[in-house]
Parts: C-alpha cells; sequence; structure tokens
C-alpha cells in the first residue's frame, strides 16, 4: 500500500468528519434546542415484515438508521463518522480502495427504508466514495 493512498484515505476521513462538525454546527444554530447527536435508532422488534430478504443491492439514501444503540452515536443521519472511528473507517476506505470484496452490510427493511444492524463503516465509507447503492443482506 502507498502513502498516497494512506494520505487519500486520511484526506478523506478528514472532511467526512468535518462535514459532520459542520452540520452539526449549523443544526445547533437554525435549531436552537433541538439536539440531534447521531442516527435514529429503530426497534427490531418493530420492524414491518416484508417479501423482500436475502442478499441485494440497496440505494443508500434509503438507509435511515440504525439497530445498534451503541452505534448511534459514531455517525451522524447522513452516516458521517465521528472524530473516534477513524482509524477503522480508514481501514475499510483503503481496502475498498485496493478493490477488497467487503462483506454485504446487514439490515432490517423498516417500510421503504432500512436500519443499519452491521456495516456502519461500510456505509459511510461508501456514502463519502459517493456510491449509490451497496450490497446488503436484508433480514
Amino acid at each position: 500500500m502507498s502513502q498516497w493512498t494512506r494520505l487519500e484515505a486520511d484526506r478523506a476521513f478528514t472532511a467526512a468528519s468535518r462535514a459532520r462538525r459542520r452540520a452539526a454546527l449549523v443544526g445547533r444554530v437554525r435549531r436552537p434546542g433541538q439536539v440531534r447527536c447521531g442516527l435514529p435508532v429503530y426497534d427490531e422488534a418493530v420492524q414491518r415484515r416484508s417479501g423482500r430478504r436475502g442478499v441485494t443491492e440497496i440505494r443508500l439514501e434509503a438507509i435511515a438508521g440504525t439497530t445498534e444503540p451503541n452505534r448511534a452515536s459514531q455517525f451522524d443521519e447522513h452516516f458521517r463518522p465521528q472524530a473516534l472511528t477513524r482509524s477503522r473507517w480508514q481501514r475499510v476506505w483503503l481496502a475498498a480502495d485496493q478493490g477488497v470484496t467487503l462483506p454485504p452490510i446487514s439490515v432490517v427493511q423498516m417500510g421503504d427504508a432500512f436500519a443499519v444492524r452491521d456495516g456502519h463503516h461500510r456505509v459511510s465509507v461508501a456514502k463519502s466514495r459517493g456510491a449509490l447503492t451497496i450490497t446488503a443482506l436484508v433480514a
């Protein structure tokens, strides 16, 4: 792996993380008193059943939240990362850059949207790379 690739990963993370901080600041200015600290958390037990199951391509814009409360604070509603996720995020970015086939993310369908069970970093990296879809295991 070249030094340039690591530098690109660092720049990509810095840009995504900075966008998160900027959006949070703008949100606090525009909507004082409303605190939004991360991803919406969905309860899997409340999910609506759907006939769509198995591994499929889903639109990244259809991912609306998470089922993991501990991950909710690590990403904002647009899957922009918090600073503490830097090393894992960069490893995923570098793997994608090198053409490594990443495993499908795991999601739960909630009506027309999806909540991530596993693969938060992969979603964040895919969004920052400009991808429109991601391979997902729909449970």
